[in-house]
């Protein structure tokens, strides 16, 4: 007889994202940084803004994909996991977002800058603000998810866009390393231990983004299979 998966098995990438968030807060409050210049204790920041964008990218882009699948498959739970994969990635989004700001305010001294990549970074969430607001405005169901799936490809084509094309262009001036001739952080001298703290950060706040993405998905997967269910029961009822 086959044995039921225990908890650490079926688990384990939950326990594993919230040691690494949990590691990295520790790590970034507490941890050893190198000082440099204009960045001085701020490089801290690095673990919690950079690593939340990064995850904001991989979820958005995992609700591109289930868009992509309803697309192909017309099923109901790919529209309602491309949903609440959106939904995650624009709560880190605007974790990122905030976290910058802090960050602008202590470096370039104002909670924001006419920066390119921060201007991106507010226009890609404002897209994403009205792909929520597009799909509450529509009440046919397949006709809100065609066109909430078609949005989303685009809106998360302009994310890359905003974000990760236009500020890299040479004319563009941009504050953030790595765009507009400014050299990317693995080009400052930068202690090596960062690295250490920075990479399992990334990795737990995906896994934190996708975790979120799961449960609001279950929550709307319940409620949707219980509506369906009393839809059918009140119809039988009937005849």
């Amino acid at each position: 007889m086959a044995t039921q998966p225990s908890f650490i098995s079926k688990h384990w990438w939950k326990i594993t994202g919230a040691l690494f968030v949990m590691y990295s807060i520790i790590e970034g409050f507490l941890g050893k940084v190198p000082a440099l210049p204009i960045l001085h204790e701020t490089i801290r920041n690095l673990y919690f803004h950079v690593t939340m964008w990064f995850a904001m990218i991989f979820v958005l882009g995992g609700s591109v994909v289930y868009s992509i699948r309803y697309l192909s498959t017309g099923s109901v739970y790919d529209d309602l996991r491309a949903e609440h994969m959106a939904s995650a990635g624009i709560l880190l989004g605007l974790l990122g977002i905030t976290t910058g700001s802090v960050w602008a305010r202590f470096t370039w001294g104002g909670w924001w800058a006419n920066d390119p990549k921060l201007n991106g970074a507010a226009i890609s969430l404002l897209i994403y603000l009205a792909y929520v607001i597009l799909r509450s405005s529509m009440d046919e169901e397949q006709k809100r998810a065609r066109v909430a799936a078609v949005y989303n490809i685009f809106a998360f084509v302009l994310l890359i866009v905003f974000l990760m094309v236009y500020p890299r262009l040479n004319q563009v001036d941009s504050l953030h390393p790595g765009n507009g001739g400014n050299p990317a952080f693995s080009s400052y001298d930068l202690d090596s231990n960062m690295r250490l703290v920075f990479y399992p950060a990334v990795a737990g706040w995906i896994m934190m983004g996708l975790w979120i993405a799961n449960l609001s998905y279950r929550i709307a997967k319940l409620r949707y299979d219980k509506l369906m269910w009393q839809s059918e029961n009140n119809l039988l009822i009937e005849e």
